[in-house]
């Protein structure tokens, strides 16, 4: 790396940082971004839980605390690797400050919005949601520019980390050349924020619970939009929703059908706020079980899933009456114990 590329005040004590695929490591020294660390890593910047790392570094996304590093940068010995265990927007973001400091710098603030739209579903920026969708569109094999991914994901996750870090100044500077990746979902968004602006989706909030209870009227929009890389969830845009409210846990009710999940940032170990803990929802599955008529199966996600949600299965619609759904959840939200403590684990404060 040359000197102009060296962040500000130079290095400290460690020499700079190349991508390395996190199969290909085998043990070597190395620092990893947003996942969780491998053999031989000496630091690890990560918002995941029971991670741990330097305290002055946390921040609720990962890209964010590479950007912290860079001004210290004397924290990884003799690492000269930077790798991740997944591909998503917040990884690549992280990865490219530390491998790129010089470009990174130059459009941080775009950047970390990118990192946000991915993970938590929000943006500032319009450009750093078409940005995210980008991304993900190359991470879903059925849709992605690239031809050959591997089906093994640790391999198809090194192919996209290669492809992306070299595109990922272009993708910033003229998002507009990607048109035809984002533009059908970009669509999409565009017409769920319309459907909240224009007040016939209504959001009303329960701030003791952190909820929000989403109501969407028949012939909403319901094209949808990405999850971070490579998922897909049908109905509104989850931009649209979680750009539009800062409660955590969600109630959607959708012509008479329900389903309830927890946003990403009760998963990871959120900086600037502390999130109401999760509950776990199996409870819920079997109360709703019990009392369903219908043909469907209520099922509940795990507590410990990235976004867990309970939801009718093998039916359209429930027995079981909306406002009866919504007494439950929020009774369940109310009195039922945490079951997810992404601050308390013991490596967290490390």
């Amino acid at each position: 790396m040359s000197q102009a590329e060296r962040p500000p005040g130079g290095w400290r004590a460690a020499p700079p940082l190349r991508y390395v695929p996190y199969q290909d490591l085998n043990g070597q020294p190395s620092v990893i971004v947003d996942g969780s660390p491998a053999e031989g890593t000496v630091l690890c910047l990560s918002h995941w839980p029971g991670i741990g790392g330097p305290p002055e570094f946390q921040a609720d996304l990962s890209a964010q605390m590479a950007f912290a590093y860079l001004p210290a940068y004397d924290r990884h010995g003799a690492a000269a690797a930077a790798s991740n265990n997944h591909f998503d927007q917040d990884g690549l973001v992280a990865l490219y400050a530390l491998v790129r400091p010089e470009q990174a710098l130059a459009r941080q603030e775009l950047l970390i919005d990118v990192a946000r739209a991915g993970d938590f579903a929000t943006y500032t920026h319009r450009d750093a949601a078409r940005i995210s969708m980008t991304l993900s569109s190359y991470a879903t094999p059925d849709r992605s520019p690239m031809t050959g991914l591997s089906e093994d994901y640790h391999t198809m996750s090194a192919q996209l980390y290669s492809e992306m870090l070299d595109r990922l100044p272009e993708l910033a500077d003229h998002p507009e050349r990607f048109r035809d990746v984002w533009a059908e979902e970009d669509a999409s968004l565009t017409a769920s924020e319309r459907a909240v602006a224009g007040g016939g989706v209504t959001i009303e909030e329960v701030p003791e619970l952190d909820l929000a209870v989403v109501n969407v009227p028949a012939g909403a929009p319901s094209a949808g939009g990405h999850r971070f890389a490579g998922r897909w969830d049908e109905g509104l845009h989850p931009m649209a929703v979680c750009n539009a409210t800062e409660r955590t846990a969600l109630l959607v009710i959708r012509d008479g059908s329900c389903e309830f999940s927890y946003r990403y940032e009760t998963w990871v170990r959120l900086q600037t706020r502390r999130p109401r803990p999760r509950v776990d929802l199996a409870p819920l599955a079997d109360q709703f079980n019990a009392a369903e008529t219908g043909p469907g199966q209520w099922v509940a996600e795990p507590v410990s899933s990235l976004t867990p949600t309970l939801r009718l299965t093998g039916a359209e619609g429930s027995s079981l009456s909306p406002a009866s759904i919504r007494a439950a959840v929020e009774e369940r939200l109310r009195t039922g114990v945490p079951a997810w403590h992404p601050y308390d684990h013991p490596a967290a404060d490390a």
